[in-house]
């Protein structure tokens, strides 16, 4: 018994003995409390069914994946009862393109990936969610309870490595547990400040009864009475999985809970506004999280009158020609304000940790998380408020007590002139011609100018994408994502592959660095075989460009920082896409567009040549 005792996950309860068909099982279940169930020993249902019947329950389209044995029954259940399941070619990709879901659909964007390496390759993904507040669900699978740390194919730690990255990480004992476990974790990802949850799925709960009893149960004779209890004992164990499996249970969302000001807050935020004269709004990507409405929070903005500037999933906003919005000289405007609200965006290194305040001025945060509210605030800066709350619905309520605030219409010129002078700073710089290939400001100038009100951009780079940052203008809100402040390279495949089946009437463009393309190029053969036209345009300067600015001045080398003018679009066009080489700008975008119009994925690779718009810039 003391190695019974070794092998037992779980604490041991005596269990009546097992014949076929249903019987009644007394035993512990993960929650510690005796279970009384049945087993149905001959039912060929899986937990793979039980998983499938949750996710469309919440909603769930799209079930991002990598396949392997592991999670085998969770992607044949979802295609039985209409969840697309999308294979990719890294699992990286696949919990990207769950990350988009979740941003642009407002629902729980789901990836799943097999036990072992499947899992390790997720990791940075799911870190690049945690960092961006999007949630969404990875689903693993894992070796059987019973077989952990004993050598069994693809075994390793799961949960630790993802308790420190995500909400919540939890695993599934039994059968019956599945369907609370993982409604408790989408509640919980999508609660309070989103973020991802991690579900651990272990073989011996996915797999049909049979399966698991002859995988684990035994199916030889036993010798001696030693054998003979090892083998019932494993019978029993099976039996426990699966006591109670198929009882009826509820599948629908379990209420959300978001944090919201308080009235006092509310009115001292009124108060600090009214008073101010020159007036600044920062809104970050949390300002677009649900329940708020989109239009309700744009009205509410519109209502206010304050300038802001926007920044990740808050670009577009407002349309390109709002006389609220600004996008440039944000430094010096932040230095010149007497009242800055942060409304979800952090005093991180996006805003040099909170030193480009200006002296006296009345700093107001709003934060569903309280971390993030009061990130390097006793360092650099100090708030006259902090609310911890959800920013969008804060604005609209300030909005509702202070009707027609506006500003100052001295202040509001100050900032356009400075707007305006640097529009004019960009567009020279574009007109300048390089010795060799196509200027960067050039190339997205045009591109700007040719894109509809439904066109959705995905950032996947450095020099090149911040280079796209300053002159390439979101029409609508949720239309340009970018990694978030983890700055990960790779995010274009699974961001691209996400966002165009989730609005498959947008036009969706990848504006690719050459060094981020390296990561999702093969991405192309997701893209032809699950029939999802998308446009690349890579910036091929042949170059880590964004690196070397900083390296080679600093440090005297750019070692490491060298590429090639590869030919790019002969890859994506030998797994069946169209490409084509950037020479004639207008002519070769508009037939990109045209092709993708035409259902078929397009690489554009424009050779770029050295430009100083971005010099000077760090990296780190």
């Amino acid at each position: 018994w003391r190695t019974l005792g070794q092998v037992t996950p779980v604490g041991w309860r005596t269990l009546g003995q097992v014949t076929p068909g249903m019987e009644n099982i007394g035993t512990g279940d993960t929650r510690g409390g005796e279970y009384q169930g049945q087993v149905d020993t001959t039912s060929p249902r899986h937990g793979g069914e039980l998983v499938a019947e949750v996710l469309r329950a919440h909603g769930v389209q799209f079930l991002f994946t990598l396949p392997g044995g592991h999670i085998s029954p969770v992607l044949v259940a979802c295609e039985k009862i209409g969840i697309r399941v999308v294979d990719t070619r890294h699992e990286a990709t696949a919990v990207f393109a769950a990350d988009a879901v979740s941003r642009l659909s407002g629902r729980i964007g789901v990836a799943a990936v097999t036990a072992g390496p499947g899992v390790t390759n997720a990791v940075t993904a799911v870190k690049n969610a945690q960092m961006a507040e999007s949630p969404l669900l990875l689903l693993a699978g894992a070796a059987a309870r019973l077989q952990k740390g004993r050598g069994a194919l693809q075994d390793i730690p799961q949960l630790p490595l993802f308790r420190p990255i995500c909400k919540s990480a939890l695993s599934v004992a039994a059968v019956r547990d599945i369907v609370p476990v993982l409604r408790r974790a989408i509640a919980t990802a999508m609660g309070g400040t989103p973020g991802p949850v991690f579900v651990e799925l272990p073989i011996d709960v996915l797999y049909p009864f049979h399966v698991v009893q002859k995988e684990l149960g035994g199916s030889q004779t036993p010798r001696g009475l030693r054998g003979k209890l090892v083998q019932w004992y494993l019978r029993q164990y099976v039996a426990d999985l699966f006591a109670g499996a198929w009882e009826p249970r509820e599948l629908q969302p379990l209420p959300l809970s978001v944090p919201r000001a308080t009235p006092k807050e509310i009115q001292l935020c009124s108060e600090l506004l009214s008073r101010a004269r020159r007036p600044l709004l920062l809104l970050g990507s949390q300002t677009l999280l649900p329940p708020t409405p989109t239009e309700e929070l744009r009205s509410a903005l519109q209502s206010l009158g304050v300038p802001c500037y926007l920044g990740g999933a808050a670009r577009g906003l407002l349309p390109p020609d709002s006389p609220l919005l600004f996008r440039h000289n944000r430094r010096r405007a932040l230095r010149e304000a007497d009242l800055v609200l942060l409304a979800g965006a952090v005093c991180d290194f996006r805003l040099s940790y909170g030193r480009l305040f200006g002296r006296g001025a009345a700093v107001v945060a709003v934060n569903r998380d309280r971390e993030q509210l009061l990130r390097n605030a006793d360092v650099f800066w100090k708030p006259r408020l902090a609310v911890q709350g959800d920013p969008a619905a804060l604005l609209v309520a300030l909005s509702r007590s202070l009707p027609g605030l506006g500003c100052p219409r001295e202040w509001r010129e100050r900032l356009r002139e400075a707007e305006t002078e640097r529009e004019r700073e960009i567009r020279a710089m574009a007109a300048v011609s390089p010795q060799c290939h196509l200027n960067p400001l050039s190339l997205l100038l045009a591109l700007d100018r040719l894109l509809s009100p439904q066109t959705l951009l995905v950032a996947d780079g450095g020099d090149f994408v911040a280079t796209a940052a300053y002159s390439v203008r979101p029409r609508q809100p949720r239309a340009w994502l970018d990694p978030g402040p983890f700055g990960t390279l790779g995010v274009g495949g699974g961001f691209a592959l996400g966002a165009k089946l989730c609005r498959p009437e947008a036009e969706v463009w990848i504006l690719y660095g050459d060094g981020s393309l390296g990561f999702s190029l093969m991405e192309f053969d997701t893209f032809v075989r699950h029939k999802v036209p998308v446009i690349a345009l890579v910036g091929n300067d042949a170059g880590w460009t964004q690196i070397s600015r900083e390296q080679l001045p600093l440090l005297g080398s750019a070692v490491g920082c060298g590429l090639a003018y590869s030919d790019y679009h002969a890859v994506a066009t030998a797994l069946g896409d169209t490409g084509d080489s950037e020479d004639r700008v207008v002519a070769v975008l508009r037939a990109a567009m045209a092709e993708c119009h035409r259902g078929h994925p397009v690489l554009v690779n424009a050779l770029l040549g050295p430009s100083d718009f971005r010099q000077g810039s760090v990296s780190v």
